[in-house]
């Protein structure tokens, strides 16, 4: 483990009450703050914005996971109170990311309610662990844990593309070959493997999450555009479409349509505003195919002119907003194909699922001034009065895949060249395992395991993994090996 600091606080850090250690909240230990000197990470703070906002600034570290004796979840504790703990003896470490500590004198504690808060995207899916608590109803969110999931879905796309491509080349070498395309069916609630994989992703995270965190409660963002109650108020009624939420499932649709620019002379972070392309005094109407964003000089400019018009010098940028507005968005469709599949597969975790709109979400976010990030838009899903703790580091998260069982190369033209190793592993590695090395010159990029290697890593070895005389499995790290010092984070096996 690496060397870590002294704990903060000024008295002993011990339980001599007999009370909960890791709770947090009324539960928890008072731990008297001694002077901090400048520099440390945990003085980091932030100042309060201007005007009144339901949110607290608080210090920007990561809440440490804790488990009992018998693997157990319980309450998070403070980094502080894990490193005494750790000083101590009284516990190992048991995770890395996210860092979890596990107690080997403890069995079972208090807890309270737990809920994880799910923002799915196409691309990212934020992701917060918070504590509820209700006072004299008003609910606060305490954030313990963010984390942004950052998908490979066009990846995949792209591989699977690749591939039909290269069948394709090799059967079409025969004159005539029987077509094979319908002879395959597929079940019930099939998806794509790019839109499989987003489910899979963020449900294998949730629980994940379930064994670190005594999680009681899940929220979930289901309907992000509702293009038919946008289109059909009688739908939900008049308090829907005339209530505090009233217009924020346009903007943000719009929003992300139009790239967060003018559509007629593409600025950027300016105030931008809703225009009509074919105007309403003309006949237009308030579809939402016929809504654009532009900024308050070119909406001006405009009036009530028809865009063709308008833009009649600019063909080029006419032809681009025609195009774009019946454009269907690849974004929307993927999160509005894969919502009712993550949302039915959380319900089958048996914990209650609470849903909201984005249109909910960006008015929490608005009302509490908080930035704009994928894990404080799920911490902001649902009903929430106050968010707390919101300003800690977020864990990115980036789905690299589960390698391939290829066992070899293809070219440009679909022939295989080379070879690849039977196992993804060596020495305890594989591809993408985190170290941390000293490197004095030469190139620093992911390293990439293999069986064997070059001769400037042939004398690299860690007395706790490597045997004696080791290949070089830490590939990318090019150096000569005088002066090279390498620590490992964690193996492939953790």
């Amino acid at each position: 483990m690496l060397p870590q600091s002294r704990a903060l606080e000024a008295a002993d850090a011990d339980n001599r009450e007999g009370q909960d250690e890791t709770v947090g909240g009324k539960g928890a230990i008072p731990k008297p703050v001694a002077n901090i000197p400048e520099g440390r990470r945990f003085a980091r703070s932030a100042l309060r914005p201007q005007g009144q906002c339901n949110v607290r600034f608080d210090e920007g570290f990561v809440q440490v996971f804790v488990l009992d004796k018998k693997k157990k979840p319980l309450m998070p504790c403070h980094p502080a109170r894990a490193r005494e703990l750790l000083r101590e003896g009284r516990a190992v470490v048991h995770r890395i990311a996210p860092f979890t500590i596990r107690l080997k004198d403890r069995i079972g504690g208090e807890t309270q309610t737990i809920r994880v808060k799910l923002d799915p995207g196409s691309k990212t899916t934020g992701l917060a662990v918070v504590r509820e608590e209700e006072t004299d109803g008003e609910k606060t969110a305490h954030v313990l844990f963010q984390a942004e999931i950052h998908h490979r879905g066009s990846a995949i796309k792209k591989k699977l593309d690749q591939r039909r491509a290269f069948r394709r080349r090799r059967r079409s070498q025969l004159r005539y070959r029987t077509p094979r395309f319908d002879n395959r069916t597929r079940p019930d609630g099939w998806l794509p493997p790019s839109l499989r994989h987003r489910v899979d992703t963020t449900l294998a995270w949730v629980e994940r999450l379930r064994r670190l965190v005594p999680v009681s409660e899940l929220s979930q963002e289901l309907v992000r555009f509702d293009m038919q109650k946008i289109e059909n108020p009688e739908i939900s009624g008049v308090e829907y479409q005339q209530g505090t939420l009233a217009g924020y499932e346009v903007r943000e649709y719009l929003l992300e349509k139009w790239g967060g620019t003018c559509a007629y002379c593409g600025s950027e972070n300016v105030p931008l505003e809703i225009d009509h392309i074919h105007p309403r005094s003309l006949g237009g109407s308030d579809r939402v195919s016929n809504l654009t964003l532009a900024c308050r000089s070119c909406n001006l400019k405009k009036g009530n002119r028809p865009v063709g018009e308008f833009l009649a010098k600019t063909p080029e940028r006419l032809s681009t907003i025609l195009a774009r507005a019946k454009a269907p968005l690849k974004d929307a469709a993927a999160v509005n194909a894969t919502r009712w599949v993550l949302f039915q597969a959380l319900k089958a975790t048996g914990l209650p699922v609470e849903t909201a709109s984005g249109g909910r979400t960006k008015w929490n976010r608005t009302r509490l001034l908080l930035p704009k990030t994928h894990a404080l838009d799920a911490a902001c899903v649902g009903k929430v009065d106050r968010i707390e703790g919101w300003n800690r580091p977020c864990l990115s998260v980036k789905a690299t895949g589960r390698g391939s069982y290829r066992r070899t190369r293809l070219d440009a033209f679909g022939f295989p060249r080379g070879s690849l190793t039977r196992t993804k592993a060596h020495f305890g590695f594989q591809t993408g395992d985190r170290v941390m090395a000293i490197v004095t010159k030469g190139k620093k990029n992911r390293n990439l395991c293999r069986t064997g290697g070059s001769e400037k890593l042939r004398q690299f070895q860690h007395p706790n993994r490597l045997r004696s005389g080791a290949g070089d499995f830490l590939q990318g790290l090019s150096a000569s090996p005088a002066g090279r010092r390498v620590r490992i984070f964690y193996p492939s096996d953790h």
